[in-house]
């Protein structure tokens, strides 16, 4: 695959035009050195949420905050040059109102100079999206499982695989299209309905476990890595980044502890003559155990 050439950042009706054109490419960061590395293969990059349970060690999206979201996005920001940038809108920062949503909207736009924000949810998320776009902000939505609600849904759980379930999703991807929205991610979806619903809004649909039918698709980047110990079952393992990362600590370690690192080109001469240092002996004996 070719780089893309140095050019202006990607904005969201960029993402739109690209539908039937060609698929959209996307990944999770949370951070500037992968944004950077990302930057150069990717057209939108997506500051999720995730970052709670990737980042920060919570088992869940929900006790993510608007600020950790805002750190995160201006490090992303600051690591790509072309990609789109958009942040996900944490629980608890948009649902009250739309009002309250373009407050806090308004505020990860201008604090982290990103290029739109991703709200979840579908029909009951439409009048907040179309109040957001027509004051200014890119909206990006998300159907089908929406991981702020698993406490509601019973878990991380697959939409869509009977067809008694299809006519309600279908109606939010429609509601949020025709709001406004520039694109919706569809997540653990049936194939089937990822098509039908692909063929049916003008939008992209970029999907996270919902087939190659979508218009695009979009992994949390640590799980297509392989540094996540846990991965859902759609996600592919483009790389085993956990092995080689522990294989560096492991050669860090022993060197370390051999005295091998650091070795004299790691170091720092004099510039005039240096005095006699005494190395500390090395230990030989182990250490006694303290009584209990």
């Amino acid at each position: 695959m070719s780089l893309h050439p140095l050019t202006r950042r990607l904005m969201a009706p960029d993402i739109t035009a690209m539908k039937r054109v060609k698929p959209v490419i996307a990944l999770t960061s949370y951070h500037a050195h992968t944004a950077a590395i990302a930057d150069k293969y990717c057209d939108f990059l997506l500051v999720g949420d995730s970052l709670g349970m990737v980042m920060h060690g919570f088992e869940t999206t929900v006790p993510v905050t608007l600020d950790m979201m805002i750190v995160h996005g201006r490090a992303v920001v600051r690591g790509a040059k072309r990609a789109l940038v958009a942040v996900d809108m944490p629980f608890g920062s948009y649902e009250e109102s739309p009002s309250v949503a373009f407050r806090n909207a308004s505020r990860v736009m201008k604090e982290t100079d990103c290029g739109a924000v991703k709200l979840e949810g579908g029909r009951r998320m439409a009048e907040t999206t179309r109040y957001l776009v027509e004051r200014g902000i890119p909206v990006m939505g998300h159907i089908g499982l929406t991981p702020q609600s698993i406490n509601v849904l019973g878990g991380f759980k697959t939409q869509g695989r009977t067809r008694d379930e299809w006519a309600a999703i279908e109606e939010d991807a429609r509601a949020l299209a025709d709001a406004g929205a520039f694109a919706i991610v569809l997540e653990a979806m049936s194939a089937p309905l990822a098509a039908r619903i692909t063929e049916a809004i003008p939008i992209p649909t970029i999907g996270i476990g919902a087939s190659s039918n979508c218009d695009g698709q979009i992994l949390v980047m640590e799980d297509m890595l392989g540094l996540s110990p846990r991965v859902p079952k759609f996600v592919k393992k483009f790389g085993a980044v956990a092995t080689a990362i522990e294989d560096a600590i492991r050669a860090y370690a022993e060197d370390v502890g051999e005295r091998r690192f650091p070795a004299e080109e790691h170091t720092y001469a004099m510039k005039e003559p240096a005095p006699s240092v005494i190395l500390p002996p090395q230990a030989t004996k182990k250490p006694k155990k303290l009584s209990t």
